[in-house]
């Protein structure tokens, strides 16, 4: 439950659709990708744990909450025990990490270290910027920019701009998983101090922010077609238009704890629009 295996899929996306610009680039390396894989995933739990974790000492999970049930408020775990199985799981992450950065070098390193850091900093600490308005762009970054980049540097050993635009197209949707949260979680937030973008824009704002990074998302594969010599299969991602405009409508009509349906949904776009990116530039 504290792992939160709904929004998993925010560290598989990226490295999907990574693993198909290498592909498209001659350069695929499949236990690179398998080590990527793993170390997203588990960095995502850690940093899933470190939430559950801040936002109990915050009391940003109390009372009105309308989210899944988080462990530590619950009294499901002790915080000690959220905060030793936070460590374990970032201490397995950066064994992973010895293999990218054999492979990768020092800029894996800073990579693995910031994206660590940037976990834990989200919720835990003096000033943690999840609570300041910064949690989209930390995630655009980490979740979309470093994953796709990083996923295909330690197979391609260069970066390129199409990986560039393709971290963007990814960090948008995955920023969307938190918009929906953030959505959701809105009137608590507020109660808790934590000023998210959905409590510092309002709920009409943060909708506005999802359409906005939808938009881009689906201008991305447009640019890479048009001005990067791709072949029209990298539109692929159009099959996946219809599930986009589903969760629009959601995210503009839809709320309370009805939007963890919304907020699953957003998870299961990106995946769904990583696979088709992946396959289209594969092809």
């Amino acid at each position: 439950m504290a792992s939160r295996p709904r929004t998993l899929p925010a560290s598989v996306a990226p490295v999907i659709l990574g693993t198909g610009l290498a592909i498209q680039a001659g350069a695929f390396r499949p236990l690179a990708a398998l080590a990527a894989l793993v170390a997203a995933l588990l960095i995502q739990i850690g940093s899933n744990f470190a939430n559950d974790l801040g936002d109990f000492h915050r009391g940003a999970d109390q009372v009105g909450r309308v989210g899944p049930t988080r462990v530590t408020t619950a009294g499901l775990l002790t915080p000690r025990q959220v905060k030793t199985g936070m460590i374990i799981v970032f201490g397995l992450a950066a064994l992973c990490g010895v293999y990218l950065i054999a492979l990768g070098g020092w800029p894996i390193l800073i990579v693995g270290v910031l994206s660590i850091l940037a976990a834990m900093a989200y919720t835990i600490g003096p000033a943690p910027f999840g609570y300041y308005g910064l949690g989209d762009l930390g995630t655009f970054v980490f979740f979309g920019l470093i994953a796709v980049v990083g996923t295909y540097y330690v197979q391609v050993g260069a970066v390129t701009p199409a990986a560039w635009l393709g971290g963007v197209a990814m960090g948008c949707l995955i920023t969307n998983i938190l918009v929906v949260n953030n959505i959701r979680d809105a009137d608590t937030d507020r109660a808790a101090g934590k000023r998210t973008l959905a409590v510092l824009l309002g709920r009409r704002g943060a909708r506005i922010e999802y359409m906005l990074l939808l938009a881009v998302a689906y201008a991305v594969p447009v640019v890479m077609w048009l001005g990067f010599g791709m072949t029209p299969w990298v539109m692929m991602t159009v099959l996946t238009l219809q599930l986009a405009l589903a969760q629009l409508r959601a995210v503009r009509t839809v709320l309370g704890p009805a939007l963890n349906k919304t907020l699953a949904g957003a998870a299961q776009l990106a995946v769904l629009y990583a696979l088709a990116f992946a396959v289209g530039v594969a092809l």
